[in-house]
């Protein structure tokens, strides 16, 4: 799989097929919202290795930002544990219940791909897209990492976004700054506990994550779809952010991974690291 630019989303039958591969990783990523451990021993992947996408550190909470990017060597013993190495081919497996899941596979994509991985891809669908098909084999039992050395981390800087590299770009307008949540946290009717005002990033466009999924599913649209959606970003540098780096990384994959724009970077800070300083400008009202 390597050598055809292992990434972005990857078909069940095309995963099926690939059972077995010496360099596969496949990284079952269920939280306890949908039974965890216990729902990955019931049934997973044949393969498969489980990483609680909540407990086991994929975010960290700096100050009172609940979110952000763990440091380099807390990544390293995470990854390695996992079995990982640099040159595997890592498929994320999300439960496939939803747009918020996925989006917890598209945030351990693009952490992997920050600390210099180069071949990921998340399955789509998720497991219940695994599991739609009564032929696809499901296994039962713990999760047995094959342990290996910390993960070498190679750090992307050009993939994460600071807030003095946020605030900049709102301000210069170098970058387009994409807001991923929904109209009531755009607007200011709403806030993240952590956050200290409701509201948005002046100059942010609006693009509620939610709005690239099939309604009822953990499945993105097609993308011709999607690239209408995001047709109002213009091309160019561009900010991914929301509350706290998670559906963030949805619209970060979209726009990076599968309409293949350049230069997208997440701010994994987003909301309630920005509004921490009240010198940062924050706005409210709808989107332009």
């Amino acid at each position: 799989m390597s050598q055809t630019g292992f990434a972005g989303l990857i078909a069940p039958d095309a995963l099926a097929a690939r059972l077995g591969y010496k360099n596969l990783v496949i990284l079952d990523v269920r939280t306890a919202a949908d039974g965890g451990k216990e729902a990955f021993d019931a049934g997973h992947i044949p393969g498969a290795v489980h990483s609680d996408y909540a407990a086991d550190g994929w975010r960290a909470k700096v100050g009172n930002a609940p979110g952000m990017l763990p440091a380099a060597d807390h990544l390293a013993t995470l990854v390695g544990r996992l079995g990982i190495k640099p040159h595997d081919d890592v498929v994320i497996v999300s439960a496939g219940t939803a747009a918020t899941d996925f989006a917890a596979a598209a945030r351990v994509y693009w952490t992997l791909k920050f600390i210099g991985h180069g071949q990921q891809a998340i399955l789509d669908g998720g497991f219940r897209g695994w599991t739609s098909d009564p032929k696809r084999p499901v296994e039962s039992g713990p999760s047995q990492p094959k342990s290996t050395e910390p993960y070498p981390v190679v750090a992307q800087q050009q993939l994460r976004s600071t807030t003095d590299a946020t605030l900049i770009a709102s301000r210069s307008k170098q970058a387009s700054l994409v807001d991923a949540r929904g109209p009531s946290y755009f607007e200011g009717r709403e806030k993240a506990a952590e956050a200290t005002r409701g509201g948005h990033i002046p100059g942010a466009i609006a693009r509620d994550y939610a709005g690239a999924f099939e309604a009822g599913t953990g499945k993105l649209k097609p993308r011709s779809e999607l690239e209408r959606i995001f047709a109002v970003v213009p091309q160019g540098p561009a900010i991914s952010y929301c509350n706290t780096g998670h559906s963030a990384a949805a619209n970060w994959f979209v726009l990076s991974e599968l309409l293949g724009r350049d230069e997208i970077a997440l701010y994994d800070g987003s909301m309630t690291d920005w509004t921490q300083d009240p010198e940062r400008p924050v706005a409210t009202g709808a989107a332009a």
